[in-house]
């Protein structure tokens, strides 16, 4: 989706831009789908004194396993982006601003990277997740499940038999 920001660079003020669908539900982090419906995006558009500032909002799903017991948990997500627009940088590219030398913005290229790159690296139904039974496998937060927690891995006994 193209926007022309044409009028938002000639005229002072505040610019709704409208709302936007990005389909993000092809794309894939940690071997899962976790956008499965479409992202509803708002974009608007402030020019003060000829800088321009955009703002965008996207609101989506995100559904995902939990990293330590594997249940599948679904996250209602409100994000929000500002992004400083120029028409022409002089010298090298700054990574502060976004350059559009013909008043176009590719708004849908932008958004996916943004939610792509705010979305969490580690991903926990619950701060407090017991995660899983390394024995027996059975989720720890449904309940316990009568495995021995004596057992010490086979790889640290010889420090055991350091301490004794």
């Amino acid at each position: 989706m193209l926007l022309d920001l044409k009028e938002v660079f000639l005229n002072e003020g505040t610019h709704d831009l409208g709302s936007h669908e990005l389909d993000l539900s092809s794309v894939a982090v940690d071997g899962v789908n976790p956008i499965p419906k479409p992202v509803k995006l708002r974009a608007e558009a402030v020019n003060t004194a000829g800088a321009v500032k955009l703002i965008i909002k996207a609101e989506f799903l995100y559904s995902r396993p939990c990293d330590r017991c594997y249940s599948l948990t679904d996250k209602d997500m409100r994000l929000e982006f500002e992004h400083n627009l120029v028409v022409s940088l002089s010298g090298d590219g700054n990574d502060d601003y976004i350059e559009t030398p013909d008043y176009m913005l590719d708004l849908q290229k932008l958004a996916a990277a943004d939610i792509l790159l705010e979305l969490p690296l580690k991903y926990l139904c619950s701060d407090n997740c017991k995660g899983l039974c390394p024995k027996c496998g059975k989720n720890l937060n449904e309940g316990d499940c009568g495995c021995s927690k004596d057992a010490i891995d086979p790889r640290l006994e010889a420090l055991r038999e350091l301490l004794n």
